[in-house]
């Protein structure tokens, strides 16, 4: 045990060493920065004794880092994801400690990347070792994949799984990039929602013009902009867009049984993980249904004309806003873009031009909760951390299943280790570091049951 304790410490540190890189998949400017994260995984993978690492290059894309052990004759084959790359820092202002610093509080490690997901990522890195450095061999085989371009769209994996299905062959998935319901509570995710990520862009008049000499005749692209979103929406949080509901999959009388029995404090959510001074969304659905099993339209960020100090009345010849799909089971990326594209044409007021602009999708993916490796998954889950495992589902999306279902055919194992409230994507990112050392043993032994 003490040998173990030791090799969680040294873990930490890594982890740690991984942190201070940062790699922002989204900015240009940190392209060397994401090479060196790359890299770092790759020696972690080969001191975890894979027999065979790689970059691979797709394009001119990020680096996916490769790594396999294929010593365990007859025994399962594992897929084994995560991702290297992080989401941008802003707002920096708000950050208690600096991003990329990893600074311990209370118990967990803060820092851009800690849960999401070098933190995941590292536990399967080194549970791998640990038992290669127990046993000298490990009890299934395992297929590393993990990639630099998650938070970017994921272009370079998506090709690369289409591509070559056979060198990344294997009975399941393994991922851990997802959370607990609750601290204490081991949780499998059964279901993703997809997601069609892009701009709606609206164009007007053929250059910016002065609003007290054009204003009354001249069309108005954010105006227009409002205009068209609020037709696509109502205030209902119900989707106006034709036939986006057709294909939306109920959730099974089991799994609403299932939900009703979390230990989930609807006052508690808004409060504290939320913090708006109350909820909403559709109609006629509970909290877990809306961002479990409902399908979403939601705007990022809208730009065009003059945003800076002063005044400075003009109308703008542009304006974008990014907008978002958020995609249930059965629900398919490309015909709901399709469904968003004529609802747009539907709706644009007179005098502007309006298109959307795909940047990013993702299918949907719901597993059965009776598939084997997720009860094993469950049940060493359950014997590290001594609750009964529950299984969830996430509002957020994660394409790599999606692919590895359409292309892999295999079942994805979501054993995720976050907790509601480490701030994915935000200011102060946080990793409950007796998380890690227990992710870490989950794994060991979900390993150790399936060989």
């Amino acid at each position: 045990m003490s040998d173990l304790a030791g090799f969680k410490k040294q873990a930490r540190e890594e982890l740690f060493e991984l942190l201070r890189i940062p790699s922002i998949s989204t900015d240009p400017a940190r392209k060397q920065d994401v090479e060196r994260a790359a890299a770092f995984v790759e020696q972690g993978l080969k001191r975890a004794g894979m027999t065979r690492t790689e970059l691979i290059r797709v394009g001119a894309g990020h680096p996916l880092v490769y790594g396999e052990w294929l010593g365990a004759e007859g025994r399962p084959t594992l897929l084994l994801y995560g991702h290297y790359d992080v989401q941008p820092v802003e707002p920096l202002d708000e950050w208690i400690s600096p991003p990329f610093e990893p600074t311990e509080r209370d118990g967990n490690v803060y820092a851009r990347g800690a849960c999401d997901d070098k933190g995941q990522t590292w536990i399967l890195v080194k549970a791998v070792e640990w038992l290669m450095r127990r046993d000298g061999r490990l009890p299934v085989n395992v297929k590393f994949l993990i990639e630099g371009e998650e938070e970017c769209g994921g272009e370079s994996i998506a090709a690369y799984v289409e591509q070559h299905p056979e060198a990344l062959a294997a009975d399941a998935a393994v991922i851990c990039d997802s959370e607990m319901f609750a601290p204490e509570l081991p949780s499998i995710c059964t279901g993703l929602r997809g997601i069609a990520f892009g701009e709606l862009i609206v164009e007007g008049p053929k250059t910016d013009l002065h609003s007290g000499v054009y204003g009354g005749a001249a069309p108005n692209p954010l105006m227009a902009v409002a205009e068209i979103l609020t037709a696509l929406k109502g205030r209902d949080g119900k989707i106006s867009i034709p036939h986006f509901y057709d294909r939306v999959a109920e959730p099974s009388p089991e799994e609403m049984e299932a939900w009703e029995s979390l230990p989930f404090d609807e006052e508690e959510y808004r409060k504290k993980e939320v913090g708006s001074p109350e909820l909403t969304g559709e109609a006629g659905f509970s909290v877990l249904e809306r961002v479990w099993a409902r399908p979403t339209l939601e705007v990022h960020g809208i730009r065009g004309g003059f945003t800076g100090e002063g005044a400075k009345t003009v109308i703008p010849a542009r304006a974008v806003a990014k907008i978002s799909l958020r995609l249930v089971a059965d629900q398919r990326p490309e015909e709901a873009v399709e469904q968003l594209k004529a609802a747009i044409e539907g709706v644009t007021p007179r005098g502007v031009r309006a298109s959307f602009n795909l940047l990013h999708a993702g299918a949907p993916s719901l597993v059965d909760p009776d598939n084997a490796y997720l009860k094993t998954a469950a049940s060493a889950m359950e014997e590290v951390f001594g609750n009964r495992t529950v299984y969830i589902r996430s509002g957020g999306s994660i394409p790599i299943v999606g692919l590895f279902n359409r292309y892999l055919e295999i079942p994805s194992v979501l054993m995720g280790f976050g907790l509601p409230d480490d701030n994915l994507h935000a200011p102060n990112e946080k990793f409950c570091l007796a998380n890690f050392d227990r992710g870490i043993d989950a794994v060991v032994r979900y390993l150790e049951w399936l060989g």
